[in-house]
């Protein structure tokens, strides 16, 4: 492999480069941009898009790109040479700041929600000038957001800086209480950790529903699935490891923090981890981090699976999106520490959480909710849709004894409580992970485990970033008004805790007595997409959105309108391909099987009628009875998908898609798969899961 830190970030505009290129004056003013949010002359856009230019140019660029985040969930770019005409028939190379600092993409046929007709085409990119501008396939891409004519945000990009704002805001009022000066500004941070499966190339092709949908649409359960739990951070076989490799460079080029990689619990499934960023840049991040691993895997004859379930019966695949808040002078202010101003600053913060997630669980929900992550999500290999808070024991304990009022007893020695003098230290390792949480603290971040492997990371941690402003505001205002600060803060995170406790849950996720217990807490247990999207407009959440100007009413309908809408399109797309497999691939698969069968039978009778056929009489009686049941369900599912009745809205709509649609498609798979285990394997159709799952050595 080449040189690590030469070629990390070779392709990225960052500070070095600028450092380098930019004149010392023009540096200082764009950092400036960056950092403090302070206004981008024009002139120096100018000299800026000059020597982004000249080296991307340097790096084989021959176009640039404003690089941009639509609701579609993935990115969208539109390429302009950098060629301009002169007056002898030649060309320049030229880039102007107003090149850089705005693009006029074509609105009309991104989703809108309503924002936007179609005949009004018009919308804008602007530069995110705290993103670094890369290079990628030969064309500079400036990271940008996006929005209409109107100045509606039509991206995932916008709101998401909207809401680090709010909590920046927020987070350094409370940070002034303690007489913290220093930090100017505060940051969320993020590492997600993504989930992935790689299949060989050349049986994807052969799945029609792979390639339509993303997931097996019927699969069989193949002898061996993972019960031996022996992939789990297994050897990596040596095509995989190739494919890392490569994936590795790819990534470190472009100044991706990729560290971790390994082998994941079903068969085919692996994981890549990278050290945690801003939100902003991990979400531009981790949008190329999805996207590279698919080109890499075809350079290496493989095809790789982003989707949340691509197969049965084996775990799906999730994106653990580890959340913490720190300033620009380096301090966690989710890490306990072990002064007594850090450690009441961390409980104060850590009530924060605990206070916005059990007062927003439907958000919390409702920004990981998509049709992929319904299959995973309280299906015993991800976190239920019920939403708590895992703590760890001891953390707990001090949490109650605040609550009480009680000294903290630990290992024979007492420890006195907030509001005294000191807090105890909290070791980051006293406790267990406890992998069935939804929002896990792990010892200075939470992991947020209920995000889809294909999801944007952009909408969670907006919300999240919102939610905790939200509980920051609060403290804020009623600190600052406070006579005695100290006790006032003790009283603020006790009453917090007690009132706020149900969301907290260290026990098993999974268990059925959890759900039993979630209910008599008053916790939502929202199962569906429909379900869950169903709270997002709420007048509750439209004022929180509002009151921090992260999104309008108007643009939070239209994100609702969106994800139904998508999610009805996915399902309706997995409901046809599943009809035109059944029909032009399944059932004439079955008749030939049985045609041969019965041909065998006859060749018996012919050559001694008391030859036994019990065998072939059996399996062609089973095998016609279910191929006539699965006809007959596949009719039952083409009829709820074409002749369906009319909706009031989008939710309506929805509600049939799960309960109607999505119910008639599992009950044709089910007569489909048995039919499969009883079909030669030559006669089948497409590569079984044994095949799919087991084929990349």
């Amino acid at each position: 492999m080449s040189n690590v830190p030469a070629i990390f970030g070779s392709l990225v505009f960052n500070k070095t480069v600028m450092k380098e290129r930019l004149p010392k004056d023009i540096y200082k003013s764009l950092m400036k941009t960056r950092e403090e949010g302070k206004p981008l002359d024009l002139e120096v856009a100018n000299v800026v898009a000059n020597a982004m230019k000249e080296w991307a140019i340097e790096k084989g660029a021959t176009h640039f790109t404003h690089w941009f985040q639509p609701m579609t969930g993935i990115t969208a770019e539109k390429h302009d040479s950098f060629i301009s005409p002169t007056d002898n028939g030649k060309v320049i190379m030229e880039f102007s700041g107003k090149e850089l600092i705005k693009g006029e993409p074509d609105a009309s046929s991104f989703p809108s929600g309503g924002l936007r007709a179609t005949f009004e085409a018009r919308g804008y990119t602007a530069w995110d000038p705290t993103s670094d501008a890369f290079v990628k396939d030969g064309t500079l891409c400036i990271p940008t957001a996006f929005c209409s004519y109107g100045g509606e945000a039509l991206d995932k990009k916008t709101p998401l800086l909207r809401s680090m704002e709010a909590i920046n805001k927020q987070a350094l009022r409370v940070l002034r209480l303690f007489g913290n000066t220093t930090a100017r500004r505060v940051i969320t941070t993020v590492g997600p950790e993504q989930e992935y499966f790689l299949i060989d190339k050349a049986q994807y092709e052969k799945r029609k529903d792979l390639i339509y949908t993303g997931r097996t649409l019927f699969g069989a359960k193949p002898p061996k699935g993972q019960e031996l739990e022996d992939h789990y951070f297994g050897v990596i076989k040596p095509r995989v490891a190739a494919y890392m490799k490569d994936l590795n460079e790819e990534l470190w080029k472009l100044g991706i923090f990729a560290k971790t990689e390994h082998n994941e619990v079903a068969p085919a499934q692996h994981e890549l981890a990278p050290i945690f960023t801003s939100a902003n840049i991990a979400t531009d991040h981790n949008q190329l981090t999805m996207e590279i691993m698919k080109k890499v895997a075809a350079k290496h004859g493989l095809a790789c699976l982003l989707h949340e379930k691509p197969f049965a019966g084996v775990n799906g695949s999730g994106k653990h999106n580890n959340w913490s808040i720190s300033t620009d002078t380096g301090i966690n202010l989710l890490e306990p520490g072990d002064s007594p101003r850090e450690n009441a600053q961390f409980l104060l913060f850590l009530a924060a959480v605990i206070k916005a997630v059990d007062e927003h669980q439907d958000l919390i929900r409702a920004s990981v909710a998509t049709a992929g992550n319904d299959h995973r999500l309280g299906a015993n290999e991800a976190p239920p849709a019920i939403v708590s808070i895992f703590v760890g024991d001891e953390l707990e304990k001090i949490l109650e004894s605040i609550e009480n009022g009680s000294d903290y007893h630990h290992k024979g020695k007492t420890f006195m409580k907030i509001g005294v003098d000191v807090l105890p230290a909290i070791p980051r390792d006293t406790t267990d992970r406890n992998r069935t949480s939804p929002f896990a603290f792990t010892g200075n971040k939470f992991e947020f485990r209920m995000l889809g492997s294909s999801l944007s990371i952009a909408c969670p941690n907006q919300i999240l970033n919102i939610i905790v402003a939200e509980s920051l505001c609060e403290f804020a205002d009623e600190l600052e008004k406070a006579d005695d600060f100290t006790d006032a803060l003790n009283k603020l995170i006790r009453r917090t805790i007690k009132e706020h406790k149900r969301i907290i849950f260290n026990g098993n996720n999974y268990s059925e007595e959890w759900v039993a217990e979630a209910e008599r807490r008053g916790l939502l247990n929202l199962k569906s997409t429909p379900e869950a999207l169903s709270y997002y407009i709420s007048e509750k959440n439209v004022a929180l959105f509002e009151k921090f100007g992260v999104l309008s009413r108007a643009e939070m309908h239209a994100r609702y309108e969106i994800q139904l809408e998508n999610y009805c399109k996915q399902l309706h797309i997995e409901a046809l391909t599943m009809i035109d497999m059944i029909k032009k691939d399944i059932i004439p698969a079955v008749c030939s099987y049985m045609k041969d069968i019965s041909k065998e039978a006859l060749n018996k009778k012919q050559l001694n009628a008391e030859i036994c056929c019990e065998l072939e009489e059996t399996l062609l009686k089973k095998l016609s009875a279910l191929s006539a049941e699965l006809y007959r369900k596949m009719e039952a599912l083409e009829k709820v998908v074409n002749e369906q009745p009319s909706f009031e809205d989008i939710l309506e709509k929805a509600m049939y898609y799960r309960n109607s649609v999505f119910a008639s498609m599992e009950d044709t798979r089910a007569t489909a798969d048995e039919i499969e285990s009883l079909v030669g394997e030559k006669y089948w159709p497409y590569p079984t899961y044994g095949k799919l799952l087991f084929s990349v050595v």
